[in-house]
């Protein structure tokens, strides 16, 4: 990307800033950001040079980052093809939804119910700045909330503008809470949010787990580098999520193993699953 292009895609960030009525404050590209890494990893063309030294970083000691990146995108579509089809749901709460990309949950979810209602939490500015740039024109009625999913009652409160919570919902906690390195924090965090949900709701989560030493030591890596660390998850604190909760078939299992779309599954570093508030 040249200078003028960052400088371009800097003044477009700031304008949507304005727009979602955010602070605005100074996007350091020399600091690599978790969510453009992660944009760099699905081939995304919003990210800078230091996005993708450190993605590329990752990727030397751990390729398989890149696999992992695809096969988590594609257990977004497949649950949300589930919520939206198999279980009806009609309603979706995205937190911590990262920068846009193909595939996103509103366009899933839309294809299969037009009518179906999406909100989408994050407390990152630039990520809500790209959102409110990049995902226009929705089919059916979707929001975008500049909140902490630590604020429970906030995102919900606000929520509200646009979902029933009388009636189901589907929770998508995607990558996310591996940003929460405390074990018990970050499963108090998920619980308050379950709680606000009427019975009938589902639960859908991946996150990245400390399944092999590559994987441990990318991360390392990619934690030294001046990015929010991200927190890996050992196999079963990630299963501690759906405490409480019915899980669907197959459960909690390795990227890639959740109802594959070409029915070859693979292992790869993460898991994920979709769980039922009974």
């Amino acid at each position: 990307m040249s200078q003028n292009q960052a400088e371009s895609q800097i003044a477009q960030q700031r304008t949507a800033l304005r727009w979602t009525g955010a602070v605005t404050s100074t996007l350091d590209v020399s600091v690599p950001h978790s969510a453009r890494v992660w944009n760099y990893w699905l081939g995304g063309k919003d990210n800078f040079a230091s996005d993708r030294a450190a993605g590329d970083q990752v990727r030397a000691i751990f390729p398989e980052i890149v696999e992992a990146a695809r096969y988590s995108r594609a257990f977004l579509r497949q649950a949300v093809t589930y919520l939206a089809d198999e279980a009806g749901i009609r309603q979706f709460l995205d937190v911590g939804t990262g920068l846009p990309t193909a595939d996103n949950t509103h366009q899933v979810a839309q294809r299969i119910a037009p009518q179906a209602r999406v909100v989408y939490v994050d407390n990152d500015p630039m990520v809500l700045a790209h959102a409110r740039v990049l995902l226009t024109d929705p089919a059916g009625a979707t929001q975008y909330l500049n909140a902490d999913l630590h604020d429970s009652e906030r995102v919900i409160r606000e929520a509200r503008a646009t979902l029933d919570f009388s009636q189901p919902v589907g929770l998508m906690m995607l990558g996310v809470m591996g940003h929460v390195g405390d074990p018990a924090q970050a499963r108090d965090a998920v619980r308050a949010l379950v709680s606000f949900l009427p019975a009938g709701s589902f639960l859908a989560m991946s996150d990245g787990t400390a399944t092999s030493e590559r994987v441990i030591e990318s991360h390392r890596q990619y934690n030294e580098s001046g990015a929010a660390p991200y927190h890996l998850r050992e196999v079963a604190d990630f299963t501690a999520f759906f405490d409480g909760l019915d899980l669907v078939e197959p459960g909690v299992v390795p990227l890639g193993h959740w109802r594959p779309e070409d029915g070859s599954p693979k292992v790869v570093d993460g898991y994920c699953g979709v769980a039922r508030k009974p």
